[in-house]
Formats: structure tokens, sequence, C-alpha cells
């Protein structure tokens, strides 16, 4: 049956920052569709919360606090994974973020930053995670699943690494760059590792409670999406299992927009004029 294409069903995950919103609903997401979790965030007690819903979906989850912004933190990841469950087949590479701040006030330094965090923690989990994810990829591909095997790497970009938006100059270039990065990637590592990313457009999570408790800037987003709607943490846990499932298996480096067809964000942020 076409359904049983996006069954994840003995497959091991590695999720970053799944302590909550799109990364929490993206490893509840794949345990529910049979793989075994891998998450990590920085806050203990959030990633316990996980590991319940998880654990009730009938799949194991490991637990691994740590802060990504430290690299070698980031570099230990996949072998835990790996030791836990026997294997790596999906990567999720969901930390990322940096501070709004106007043009004028925005230092090189705040540049590199958001370079290193939403580009550098990506490609350091990504590159540790190779030999695991190529091991897997060469095993058979079980399950009756009717094509070949392959190990899935996905990169949560934004909507803002292709639009303008004021006060995004940091973020939306380290967001381009991952975009760009997950072409260049999936370039590199086919056939065996698929590498594909979702632009995340305007979605309820916590980074975005400043649009979601005022009245008009939540209005005014609505507005400005085509389906007239702020997304779920669903509607991306959905758009990655099909990537990281055999029903993506035909897909590498592209960029899936789950952003409900908004091509401008347009969102007044209250930051000053330069001029």
């Amino acid at each position: 049956m076409i359904l049983d294409r996006f069954l994840v069903t003995g497959k091991a995950a590695l999720v970053t920052g799944a302590g909550r919103g799109i990364g929490a609903a993206i490893a509840v997401a794949l345990a529910q569709a049979g793989a075994d979790v891998l998450i990590s965030a920085r806050t203990q007690e959030q990633l316990d919360a996980v590991a319940g819903q998880v654990s009730a979906a009938g799949r194991r989850a490991v637990t691994v606090q740590a802060d990504l912004s430290d690299l070698t933190a980031a570099s230990a990841l996949p072998d835990t994974a790996a030791a836990q469950f026997g294997r790596l087949d999906i990567v999720v590479n969901n930390v990322g973020g940096a501070m709004p701040r106007p043009f004028a006030s925005t230092a090189p330094r705040h540049l590199m930053r958001a370079l290193e965090f939403n580009v550098g923690v990506a490609h350091q989990v990504t590159l540790a995670a190779l030999p695991h994810l190529l091991a897997a990829a060469a095993g058979p591909a079980g399950g009756g699943e009717p094509v070949p095997p392959s190990s899935a790497v996905i990169n949560i970009s934004s909507v803002v690494g292709r639009t303008a938006g004021r006060g995004y100059l940091a973020y939306g270039t380290a967001k381009a760059a991952l975009t760009h990065y997950t072409r260049l990637a999936a370039a590199d590592l086919a056939p065996k590792v698929r590498v594909n990313a979702i632009a995340v457009g305007s979605v309820a999570t916590s980074a975005l409670d400043i649009v979601l408790t005022d009245d008009h800037l939540r209005g005014q987003m609505e507005r400005a999406t085509p389906l007239r709607r702020i997304g779920s943490v669903e509607d991306i846990a959905a758009a990655a299992l099909f990537l990281a499932s055999p029903a993506g298996a035909f897909l590498t480096g592209k960029v899936l927009e789950a952003d409900g067809g908004l091509e401008q964000p347009n969102l007044d942020l209250g930051l000053p004029d330069l001029w």
C-alpha cells in the first residue's frame, strides 16, 4: 500500500532542538511512524516530556541534554544514537535561530554567530553522522520497501532565507546559507544519503509569541499568508516525515516550502528607520 511508504518502521532518528515546538513535533511524528528517536535540547525537563510522548507511541527515546553551540557536544550525538539503537538512518537538524536586530546594530560577529549556529552545527552533526548514515543505507531495504535504501538528512530552514524582512539580516542570511548548503551536501552525498530542507513559514511556536499574543501582528501575518492562518508544528512534522520516509525517496537537494504560500512576511517589528 502507498501508505506503507510513509512509515519508518525499525529506523533510528536523531532530532536536535527537540525539547519543544517543531523539533518535538518531528520527534513524536517519527516515533508514531515507527522510529526510535534520540532527542537533544538544552532543558532536560522538556526532553523528558517529549520522551514520554515517544514512549507512548511504542518507540524508544534517548535524551541528551546539551548546548549545541558547543560543536564538540554536537559531534557526539550521532555516535550516541548509533550506540543506543545500533544504527542511525535519519538526522533532523532543527537547531538554529538569531535575534532580530536593526541593520546598523548588526555587527559582523552577529552574522558569524548566526552562520555558525544555523549552518555550522548542522554541518557538524551531519558530518559526524555520515559513517552511520552510509552504513544504514548499505543494508537491505527491509520491510518490503519498493525503493532502494537510503538515509535522510533534513535541515530546518526558514521562509526568511528567501524573502526580505526588516531586522532579519543575520537570521535570513544564515537560513539562506543553510538552504544552499542543503543543495551542495545533497550533491556530495547522493545516492546513499538524501539531504533536503524545509523552509518553515509562520508557525505557532514560542519563537512567535510576540505575534501570537498581539491581535494586530497576528492578523497582519495571517493576511500575508495565502492560506490565511498560522501554521502548526504538526504541519512541519508531516513534511519532515515525508522527507524522511520512503515516500520521499526520489527527493534530494530540495527545499520544501511549508509556509502557507507566504511570499513576503511584511511584518512590522517596530524597528526604527535607518535614515
